[in-house]
């Protein structure tokens, strides 16, 4: 989970007018269901192979993989506030531009219940230590002041210690003089990992404010 990735979820009134949203300010949490638009995958895989499991193979009705026989999302975040038709949510895991579906608010004396977690409970979330060079610490606090983004470099820390890097370069395998790159905002992030599994961020590709 990435708390600190926030969102601006938007109901256009030719779409759905604003009176929507009342009494949703009194929850704290809600389900988001949206379509995974930037999902290039054609063909359906009855089983995948999600990044905590090494390489293992399960049906993907058990995993939470974006690649289904219909690509649709289901999240879970906070409400932070909401301002007319415009809800600020933290927690997300969907990008800038997703299509939003459907919102339900998150009921606890339904949804908290007891429950089981098949594969996930005996494969617990693998957490490395982030730390930055000094290039990418200037350049976050430079990108933080200029756009206003407090809560940047946690961000980053809370995307890179889940170690998003392909399987192939994971475990044994590994080659630790490759860098990786993701988009974030505007920006390319670019790290890597060390033998001793800390993973290192090296620069913030950012064209508005980086300095490289």
């Amino acid at each position: 989970m990435t708390s600190s990735a926030d969102a601006v979820i938007e109901l256009f009134p030719h779409v759905q007018p604003e009176q929507s949203l009342q009494g949703l300010a009194d929850f704290s949490h809600l389900w988001v269901v949206y379509w995974f638009h930037q999902n290039s995958n054609t063909r359906f895989h009855a089983k995948v192979h999600p990044p905590r499991l090494g390489g293992e193979s399960i049906g993907v009705f058990a995993t939470r993989s974006p690649h289904r026989p219909n690509p649709i999302g289901l999240s879970l975040v906070k409400i932070e506030k909401i301002q007319g038709a415009e809800i600020f949510v933290s927690g997300v895991d969907f990008v800038e531009g997703t299509p939003i579906l459907d919102l339900k608010p998150y009921l606890p004396e339904i949804e908290k219940r007891e429950a089981i977690g098949g594969w996930a409970d005996r494969v617990p979330l693998r957490q490395v230590s982030v730390e930055f060079s000094a290039p990418a610490d200037e350049q976050i606090a430079n990108w933080s002041r200029q756009e206003g983004r407090a809560q940047i470099r946690d961000l980053i820390v809370q995307l890179v210690s889940q170690d998003p890097r392909p399987l192939v370069y994971r475990g044994e395998s590994a080659d630790y003089r490759a860098t990786h790159v993701f988009q974030l905002h505007e920006a390319d992030v670019e790290f890597c990992f060390h033998s001793d599994d800390r993973a290192e961020i090296l620069q913030i590709k950012n064209p508005r404010f980086s300095k490289t």
